[in-house]
């Protein structure tokens, strides 16, 4: 049996995904209206950046930025080809990669913050002070149970008590 989510949890959660949706897609249509990257190269960017020394390891990427490897190496390839960011490879790991931003790069990311935040300070910034600390609040516990590692739930029809074990099997019948 499905667990039952509580109908305002769970119209908190559509909202959630509504609000987050919107937002994406307002951001995108107006970095497209000005001839900029699409978000993805944004984050991708920034996420290098605030790496230290401005590279980042491939899959630390794509697990920060909840993107396939298979993904997020397609997207360092189109990053790479716009000459904005560079591969180098791993020292102590033949396979590794790491991503480090480039001049145009750094150059890309200013050119696209007006944009993006433009629209940010459309949509949250009427918040008061209280009320993005408590919206923070909110979506981080939510991030904090999201990423916890699961708890196990009991199995259907298994009852909380178990039975002691025997000490022993229990005897068989002889056959006549």
């Amino acid at each position: 049996m499905a667990a039952r989510v509580p109908e305002p949890q769970l119209a908190a959660w559509r909202a959630l995904l509504g609000a987050h949706a919107a937002v994406i897609t307002r951001v995108e249509q107006a970095l497209a209206a000005a001839g900029l990257p699409p978000l993805a190269w944004y984050d991708v960017l920034w996420a290098v950046r605030e790496s230290p020394q401005r590279r980042a390891r491939l899959g630390e990427l794509a697990a920060r930025l909840t993107i396939s490897r298979g993904g997020m190496t397609k997207l360092v390839d189109r990053l790479e080809q716009a000459g904005l960011l560079r591969r180098e490879p791993a020292l102590n790991d033949r396979r590794g990669a790491y991503a480090a931003l480039t001049v145009a790069g750094e150059t890309t990311l200013k050119r696209m913050w007006p944009t993006y935040s433009r629209i940010l300070a459309e949509i949250v910034g009427p918040l008061r002070a209280a009320e993005a600390n408590t919206l923070r609040r909110l979506l981080r516990e939510i991030e904090a149970r999201a990423t916890a590692p699961p708890t196990q739930a009991p199995r259907p029809g298994a009852t909380a008590k178990r039975e002691a074990p025997r000490s022993r099997p229990p005897r068989r019948q002889a056959k006549a």
